[in-house]
């Protein structure tokens, strides 16, 4: 009766801890999209760097291309000096966001992908958020 009780409760521990994770995660990267999107307003486009920009992402590389759209991010420019310190504020917030590796090898590297400019870049890595947000919710 014991053993019975003690399983019981880890099978309901666990079950509670994945529902409460799930939309967690979903809030956390809803807050990840309203900064991307933020963002798009408040860099220069007209800018001479372009950006390796992942398009496309597969399963297998998701965490790869966030990675790349980390880096990318180190480069965007405010289009004005009165939004440079929230533009640096809210890098920082993409900087520290993270995604489970659970890839086992992506052949794809940052530079094997395309240049794009900086609102193409954040557009892209909004419809990242948005296919990890619809594959979270599964």
């Amino acid at each position: 009766m014991e053993r019975r009780m003690i399983i019981f409760c880890m099978l309901f521990f666990y079950f509670s801890v994945a529902q409460t994770t799930a939309p967690h995660k979903r809030t956390k990267y809803q807050q990840i999209l309203k900064t991307i999107k933020y963002l798009q307003d408040k860099v220069k486009d007209e800018d001479d760097e372009f950006l390796h920009t992942p398009e496309n992402s597969v399963d297998g590389c998701l965490f790869t291309d966030v990675t790349c759209f980390q880096q990318g991010i180190l480069k965007l420019q405010p289009e004005s000096s009165r939004v440079n310190a929230t533009l640096i504020q809210t890098v920082k917030v993409l900087r520290r966001f993270t995604i489970s590796n659970s890839e086992k090898q992506c052949n794809s590297s940052c530079e094997s992908y395309n240049k794009k400019t900086p609102k193409e870049f954040l557009k892209s890595f909004e419809k990242l958020i948005q296919k990890v947000i619809r594959g979270d919710s599964s």
